[in-house]
């Protein structure tokens, strides 16, 4: 049984005259929603987001999204669908796979992509680090430094793997194609079956004279620093993604690209839930019977004026407006910041010496009932008896 795939449009969630930016903004949504990293052990997230990446593909590259928009996904998967019958059974005399993947690679460019993936251009591996920062840096951004080993194109041949003053040549044996194919006879007829070419590797290509930089593979390690900017607002286990700053490439394909997945260090004073960020503050007695005016600190380093009114009890909260991380849309253009939320506690004084003592007995037996009004209804409730 062939596997069922959804319409890759349907994937994305767009129209199939979806322009380019509309395909390339779902998929960034969609894709940032069902992340790995958001969703540890989710086996269905990781589907999820293999599938919205698959779709992505074939729908972000023209050549691909025109011929799936007129074969479906026979356009860029010949071998979809096959099925479990195979081929040949009601055929006399056999069925020639060479010749069928002769027809396909007519319309789409060789049956089952082997030959392109070894010949063609090949895409470079992507990368994927970790990177540590503050609180403050994630909160409104910053600019930082990683280094990483990378391959890269030699410098030497620029990557066709030959010295200097030489070429690669043409392989005789797979004329370039780097497969090779067989025919046998079998009870049911005769069959074509395509293999790697043993002369070249599936290459294509023979390398008489190999470049002593990389050794004839036209790649060669480096290490490497870049400057990456961590936009403002980031949170902890998102990640950067650097388009093409991953490993190179072969046979002229793009490379790889680089995925920073960011940690984010744990603040002594605040803690973060969305672009809100709270904290304890705590208040003398004093304070909290007459009122005062906290001079309370913010993420930014600054001050921060928050008026407590007369009575406070302990476990207080006060909204501190616009104090909170910064709130960037899609286009990383800054649209306000969260809020600040303080909660105050009340600081018992220790140690008093017996003047404060005789002070605090004098000023309680001046207070009443009234004076307690969350005492006055805990102990003087009354309780049915059983």
């Amino acid at each position: 049984m062939a596997e069922q795939k959804r319409d890759y449009y349907e994937v994305l969630g767009v129209q199939k005259s979806a322009s380019d930016a509309d395909i390339k903004k779902a998929y960034r949504k969609m894709a940032k929603e069902c992340h790995p990293d958001l969703h540890p052990g989710d086996k269905a997230a990781e589907e999820r987001f293999k599938e919205i990446n698959e779709a992505y593909e074939v729908l972000s590259d023209s050549s691909k999204r025109s011929r799936y928009d007129q074969f479906g996904f026979a356009g860029v998967d010949p071998s979809y669908g096959a099925g479990a019958g195979g081929f040949g059974g009601g055929f006399e005399g056999g069925f020639d796979f060479g010749d069928l993947g002769d027809i396909f690679g007519s319309f789409f460019g060789g049956f089952g992509g082997s030959t392109r993936s070894r010949t063609g251009p090949q895409r470079g591996e992507s990368l994927r680090l970790r990177m540590t920062i503050t609180f403050e840096e994630a909160a409104f951004g910053c600019e930082k430094e990683v280094s990483l080993d990378r391959v890269e194109q030699c410098d030497a041949c620029h990557g066709t793997g030959a010295a200097a003053g030489s070429e690669p040549v043409t392989c005789s044996t797979c004329n370039g194609t780097g497969q090779v194919q067989q025919r046998r006879q079998t009870p049911m007829g005769v069959f074509a079956t395509t293999g790697t070419c043993p002369k070249c590797g599936g290459r294509g290509k023979i390398i008489s004279n190999p470049c002593k930089s990389c050794g004839g593979t036209g790649q060669t390690q480096q290490r490497k620093t870049l400057k990456v900017n961590i936009p403002a607002g980031i949170d902890n286990g998102q990640a950067i993604s650097l388009r093409g700053q991953g490993n190179a490439g072969r046979n002229g394909g793009p490379s790889g690209d680089l995925q920073i997945v960011l940690s984010v260090q744990p603040h002594p004073l605040f803690r973060r839930e969305g672009s809100n960020v709270y904290c304890n503050a705590p208040i003398t007695f004093t304070q909290a019977v007459l009122g005062a005016e906290l001079e309370i600190p913010a993420i930014d380093g600054s001050k921060i004026t928050c008026k407590i009114p007369e009575g406070t009890q302990t476990g207080s909260v006060f909204r501190l407006q616009g104090q909170g991380i910064p709130i960037l849309d899609d286009r990383g253009r800054k649209r306000g910041r969260g809020d600040q939320f303080v909660t105050v506690n009340i600081e018992t004084p220790r140690n008093l010496n017996e003047e404060q003592k005789d002070a605090l007995r004098r000023f309680a037996e001046t207070l009443k009932e009234q004076n307690y009004k969350e005492r006055k209804g805990f102990f003087n409730r009354k309780h049915n008896k059983r």
